[in-house]
């Protein structure tokens, strides 16, 4: 298991692949051109060409052999243009960014002095790439046999090279993750994991069942991200986690597309097609893009299992189902009736309600204002309504029984009408404000107009007129718009239903509804029978106007709802159903709710809880054909139900013994004799709305109670469950209904709620507009760690909208994965150095303590410790937004604070010893890192992981050398015998068995000491003796992901060591930016940095770190004073207007001049405190900005930064001692380039020869050269210097010419004298 991966034949390989792509492309480019293809067709076919070719230089580094290199091509070419960014994010040159090149890193690793990508910058080897035309037309290629010819050639001048065991300089993140993917499947290391884990506690997950007709989009990659983070965490925190991918077989999803598969209209065309046939065409599409959807998400590295998953149509996920609901019906929950509700046309079935807001969309519709004719009087009633097609169903008129109507003359009309008269006059009513047409006559109250009777505007319901056709009072109309008069029918509303129901205008079981399944008025309505009602909107505005009933027409722009999976309007439709009584339920809903955890806990506390609070009854029947039957068995006059929870009570009941599926065409035509004589009872037609189904999966999945009782009832309610936000009137809603129904309790204990993921535009992501790009390509790309990282690291995971920008996560690679690969290669690197320099492996223990006394090694382990810390209790918390900014910052200290710091004692530049205890912590920290990232990062923590395990001493001790003896000395608090274990020389193996006499002959003397050698050898023997578990040949040491997450460790503590390194960073960071302010680089040293503060602890961490400060900053003296005074400082003050502008308003001008006028020592206290009254008005430090600045009138040669209680000044005055020290500098840097220019290592010696050829008094760096020998050899680690020519006998390596301001040199890099 030792032996992983070669990443270098590995990138070879993928890129013979593509060669052969591009052969075939080329091909086909050369046919469509030879064929005059349309112009369209070939371009097309040269942008796949050219895509292929970026793509062989993302994954090799190297143009495509044979390819032009110039960036000229034929006469009339295009130039070459680079290649895409995404390319040569993930697509890397860690050489051009790391430490290891020579020059200390830059702030952000992977850029140059400009700031630009290195990697994105550097042009592939010979140049620039091919021209487009030309490798589009394929000419400039070699043949075949040539490419692999040299390509051969080239792989074994790379073994000769002994290159083969290195990481690739060109190293591809998204190849690496394909290879670790290999990797997995060969130790099959997610179903290893969890046989590892048996026995654990259980963590108990449930996985919402998404459809397989539809592809994975990015809010499935979100959640499911989240989901995989959570559950990794659970796994390496010591549970066990079982996860099972689930799917939503059933439904209006499959069953819309064998509607439109067959041109089905209607519930008469399936049943001509037959139920069997039809709903076995929706079984042979239910899993269509299952395949699709298990390869992103394995190549997503999320650990799920495919294998052993559910879907809601297996019958036994079914008759888990019926259960549920048998349960629900015995307790009286369930009840038949008529209800108004969202009403799908196109799939001819009802909606939930909560399913009718889940696509709003804004459409445009026509907005009649329509006159009814009073009966006691010559004036009519004015409604209002965006539905003309309702109003042959009108049966009444509704007004607000308090306000003030008003009755009026239109002199234009010649005809009176009634209003309300807020909407009368004014903007959005019926006249203007000055129109002087208007005469009102007489005012009423809305109750005054009770019962008032007026004339239908069609006849189909006229027959009803003795109790319809009348004016009905309630408080739901507005005056907000329209004319205060409400036009009701009750088939297609439910406030009209509800008031017509109350003023007895209809009955239960009489509601006018003359509107069939499909939308299309039935014969109720000859006049416009047959016709889709949005179609009827112009025939019926056409009559009314004939009839003289239109007064107003107009169109209105207005959010309304459509079916979520047909994009078609929904309408308003009384349907017999089948329902669910929640409202009894609301108070019990919003009691279990709160015994949950919501991340974030807005979402619970305000979205969630007001949806619960105004929880309607949920009907739970669909009149469709592909679902889960609701098993009740009904006699014809609808008097006896029977409800059937089970295979076994169905068979029993009918006396059926075949019974294996439980669909519609398997049952439906399975009757049960009556016990009370009404012949045989027939199951109802309908089947469970899918929701129902989805919301009883946390039973169905483990066919509770037929199996699994036990295991289920121990891990109910589940640990944790995640969605998106639009869950919340969904899955969310549904399980805790049930939930709550079945158990009075929630179902879940904790729950994650991500927000949406939009397209860069902030529009809704449209595979139509392709306003996104396909998460497979992104994957490809940049890899999935740093998609993943990209979205568990947005606004999303705290519920709210992230615009999807693939540039955000090709920066994640070059600021984040490259820096921490080149912190890995450095230790790498260093550790081979060691080895050489040595003749020892080196090797630590991550269970011993570390005990350099080294402030950068204590703090940043330190730093670690403080970080496991808060990463377990934010996990724990299920705070990912908390933990990643951490976990980035962490990678950040590593890279651009510890390993910057310390590069040159990790080359030995302070003795061995003190570089093996630098890299003991270097190793120890990319250890941590990697187990704590890997439930984020799987596939490089992996990675990494898989190449530190050459290091790890742990287990090994029989293989020590003396080294690593003395150094676990020092780690186990023994270090004060090193010089007699030295002296004798003892190994590991001697280790192992020493005795009391043993260590009594060796001169230890008090019997104390022998002990403590003795037990802490006992530990050892222990550990040797302990064989790690391994399952079917796979180690528990084999993956990262097998690992236990690290526990902080005492013995690394150290507040005042993390405090005074927070001190350095911000002292030396106010320093930096004084320096870009005066624009003089760190190469130019200074004289003086003061850092004042009046914080107690402040000199006390300068002092500590004082030495690593100077050095940093390039200056000759630290000074750290409490007085600003003393430097001419003083604070200064303003106020932040965005902020506090709108909260004061008119105070403003009062606020702004009273904090001018604050003293010193009022600031000072203000700084101290954080708060301050000002003008009567409470201010903190968020609202204003406080900054130091010189006095006015004050000459000073110092420039200032503050960092909150921190003020640093640095002498800006130069000194020609220093311009000189700053050239010198200038040197070290040209020759340090010149050798990564020369591609060598840090290890390989070199002679550096420096000549000038052309001097400047401005310069002097002749003089400079002479007078600062020392340090030059110095700073290029010991490597000789020579000012001068070279021997004409030497090697050159590498040579330059350079000009630095007036003078002229040139450098050359000589091989050593023997080689």
């Amino acid at each position: 298991s030792n032996s992983f991966l070669d990443f270098g034949n590995m990138a070879e390989a993928k890129g013979a692949e593509i060669l052969k792509k591009i052969e075939e492309q080329g091909e086909k480019v050369r046919t469509l051109k030879a064929a005059n293809a349309d112009a369209k067709e070939v371009e097309e076919a040269v942008a796949g060409l050219l895509k292929l070719k970026e793509e062989y230089k993302a994954v090799t580094g190297e143009d495509v052999p044979g390819a032009k290199k110039s960036g000229k091509g034929k006469k009339g070419d295009k130039a070459a243009e680079p290649a895409p960014a995404a390319a040569a994010a993930a697509t890397a040159t860690p050489a051009a960014a790391g430490p290891e090149g020579g020059e200390q890193p830059t702030g952000k690793a992977g850029k140059t002095k400009k700031g630009k990508a290195a990697a994105a910058a550097a042009p592939a080897e010979g140049g620039a790439a091919a021209s487009p035309a030309a490798s589009a037309e394929g000419g400039a290629e070699e043949p075949t046999s040539k490419r692999k010819a040299k390509a051969a050639e080239k792989a074994k001048e790379k073994e000769a090279a002994g290159e083969e065991d290195k990481v690739k300089e060109d190293f591809s993140f998204p190849a690496a993750e394909e290879e670790v993917l290999k990797y997995w499947a060969s130790i099959d290391a997610f179903a290893t994991s969890l046989k590892f884990s048996e026995g654990r506690p259980e963590y108990t997950f449930y996985d919402g069942p998404p459809f397989a007709t539809g592809t994975p989009h990015y809010g499935h990659i979100l959640a499911g991200t989240i989901k995989d983070v959570m559950t990794r965490y659970a796994h390496q925190t010591g549970h066990h986690v079982e996860r099972r991918f689930g799917w939503d077989c059933h439904g209006l999803p499959v069953e819309y597309e064998i509607d439109k598969s067959f041109n089905i209209k209607g519930p008469h065309d399936v049943l001509a097609m037959g139920i069997a046939n039809y709903n076995n065409e929706c079984r042979k599409i239910v899993m269509r893009y299952s395949k699709e959807w298990r390869e992103t998400v394995t190549r997503l590295g999320r650990w799920i299992d495919f294998d052993n998953d559910y879907k809601t149509m297996y019958p036994w996920f079914m008759e888990s189902v019926w259960w549920v609901f048998k349960e629900m019906f015995a307790k009286g929950l369930v009840y038949r009736g008529f209800k108004v509700m969202p009403f799908s046309t196109a799939l001819a079935t009802p909606l939930s309600n909560f399913e009718a807001n889940q696509d709003m969309k804004t459409v445009q519709d026509p907005a009649v204002t329509v006159s009814f004719q009073a009966l006691d009087g010559d004036y009519s009633f004015l409604a209002w309504t965006t539905t003309p097609w309702t109003l042959p169903s009108n049966l009444a008129l509704c007004v607000h029984p308090d306000v003030q109507y008003v009755l009026f003359h239109d002199k234009q009309r010649n005809a009176k009408f009634l209003c309300a008269k807020p909407l009368l006059k004014g903007k959005g009513c019926l006249y203007k404000e000055d129109d002087d047409s208007v005469e009102v006559l007489q005012e009423f109250v809305g109750r005054d107009l009770k019962d008032r009777k007026y004339k239908p505007l069609f006849p189909y319901f006229a027959s009803r007129a003795d109790h319809a056709f009348r004016i009905v009072l309630d408080t739901y109309v507005t005056t907000d718009t329209g004319t205060g008069i409400v036009h009701q029918a009750p088939g297609h509303g439910e406030d009209d239903y509800r008031v017509c129901l109350h003023h007895k205008i209809i009955t239960n079981e009489d509601i006018p509804c003359p509107i069939d399944d499909c939308g299309r008025f039935t014969a109720e309505v000859p006049e416009f029978k047959g016709m889709y009602i949005k179609d009827a909107d112009k025939e019926i505005i056409r009559t009314l106007k004939a009839a003289g009933h239109m007064f107003h027409e107009t169109q209105v722009n207005h959010a309304y709802p459509h079916c979520w999976r047909s994009s078609t309007p929904l309408i308003r439709k009384t349907v017999d159903s089948w329902f669910v009584r929640v409202e009894g339920m609301r108070d019990r809903l919003m009691a279990n709710n709160q015994q949950t955890y919501w991340v974030p806990s807005a979402i619970k506390e305000g979205r969630f809880h007001n949806w619960l609070a105004e929880a309607r009854d949920w009907a739970i029947s669909r009149n469709r054909f592909w679902g889960t039957p609701i098993p009740l068995w009904v006699s014809e006059d609808g008097e006896e139900i029977v409800c059937v929870g089970s295979i076994e009570e169905l068979q029993r009941l009918s006396g059926r013994t075949d019974v294996t599926d439980l669909h519609r065409e398997s049952i439906d035509d399975i009757t049960i004799p009556s016990s009370k004589g009404k012949g045989v009872l027939k199951r109802v037609s309908q089947v469970f709305d899918c929701w129902f189904e989805s919301g009883s999966m946390p039973y169905a999945q483990k066919h509770y109670p037929f199996e699994n009782k036990e295991r289920f009832e121990k891990g109910y309610p589940a640990d944790f469950i995640a969605e998106g936000l639009d869950q919340t009137r969904g899955w969310f809603y549904t399980l805790l209904v049930i939930g709550t129904a079945l158990f009075d309790r929630s179902p879940w204990k904790n729950l994650v709620v991500n927000g949406l993921v939009l397209a860069a535009d902030g529009q809704k992501m449209s595979k139509r507009l392709k306003n996104y790009p396909p998460p497979d390509n992104v994957m490809h790309e940049n890899g999935a760690d740093a998609l993943r990282l990209y979205l568990v690291d947005s606004p999303a995971v705290r519920a709210e909208s992230l615009r999807f920008n693939q540039r955000g996560v090709q920066d994640l690679t070059k600021d984040v994965f490259l820096p921490w690969l080149n912190a890995f290669r450095f230790f790498e690197q260093n550790a081979k150095r060691i080895k050489e320099a040595l003749g020892t492996t080196f090797s630590f223990d991550p269970a011993a303590h570390c005990q350099s006394a080294n402030p950068f090694d204590r703090w940043i382990l330190a730093y670690a410790q403080t970080l496991i810390t808060f990463f377990h209790e934010e996990m724990r918390a299920y705070r990912l937004y908390t933990v990643l900014p951490r976990l980035l910052k962490f990678v950040d200290n590593l890279t651009n604070w510890y390993i910057r710091f310390n590069r040159k004692r990790l080359k030995g530049a302070s003795g061995e010893d003190d570089a093996w205890n630098a890299l003991w912590t270097l190793g120890e920290i990319l250890l941590a890192l990697s187990k704590l990232m890997a439930p984020v990062t799987p596939f490089f923590t992996e990675w990494v992981y898989q190449r530190l395990r050459p290091y790890l001493a742990a287990a090994q001790t029989s293989k020590w050398s003396n080294a690593q003896v003395l150094t676990w000395l020092g780690g186990s608090g023994l270090g004060s015998h090193t010089a007699l274990f030295q002296q004798h020389g003892l190994t590991g193996a001697d280790l192992l068995d020493l005795s009391h006499a043993d260590l009594q002959s060796m001169g230890l003397d008090r019997c104390t000491d022998r002990k403590a050698v003795l037990r802490a050898t006992a530990q050892l023997q222990a550990k040797e003796a302990d064989t790690t578990r391994t399952i079917n040949g796979v180690s528990e040491d084999d993956s990262v992901h097998f690992q236990m997450l690290p526990q902080p460790k005492a013995e690394y503590h150290d507040e005042t060591i993390e405090r005074a390194f927070e001190v350095l960073k911000r002292t030396i960071e106010a320093g930096r930016l004084v320096r870009d302010r005066k624009t003089l680089p760190v190469k130019v040293p200074l004289r003086e940095c003061v850092v004042i503060s009046k914080t107690a602890t402040v000199p006390e961490d300068v002092a500590l770190l004082g030495d690593y400060i100077k050095a940093e900053l390039n200056v000759q003296a630290l000074t750290v004073s409490n007085d600003a005074s003393k430097y001419h400082v003083q604070l200064k003050v303003e106020p932040k207007t965005d902020i506090l502008g709108p909260r004061l308003q008119k105070s403003m001008g009062a606020v702004s001049k009273e904090l001018k006028e604050l003293t010193q020592d009022q600031l000072e206290a203000f700084q101290k405190t954080g708060k301050i009254t000002v003008a009567g008005h409470d201010l903190s430090l968020d609202d204003v900005l406080l900054t130091y600045d010189f006095a006015a009138g004050v000459d000073t040669t110092y420039s200032a930064h503050t960092d909150a209680d921190i003020l640093v000044l640095l002498n800006v005055a130069p000194t020609q001692e220093m311009i000189d020290e700053g050239i010198a500098r200038e040197v070290v840097s040209r020759v340090q380039k010149l050798r990564k220019k020369a591609k060598l290592q840090p290890s390989d010696p070199v002679t550096v020869v420096v000549c000038v050829r052309k001097d400047d008094p401005s310069v002097n760096l002749t003089g400079v050269l002479a007078s600062h020998g020392p340090y030059l050899t110095a700073a290029l680690d010991n490597q000789p210097v020579v000012i001068g020519e070279p021997a004409a006998d030497r090697k050159v390596l590498s040579e330059e010419s350079q000009k630095l301001k007036a003078a002229d040199f040139h450098l050359w890099l000589l091989a050593p004298q023997d080689a």
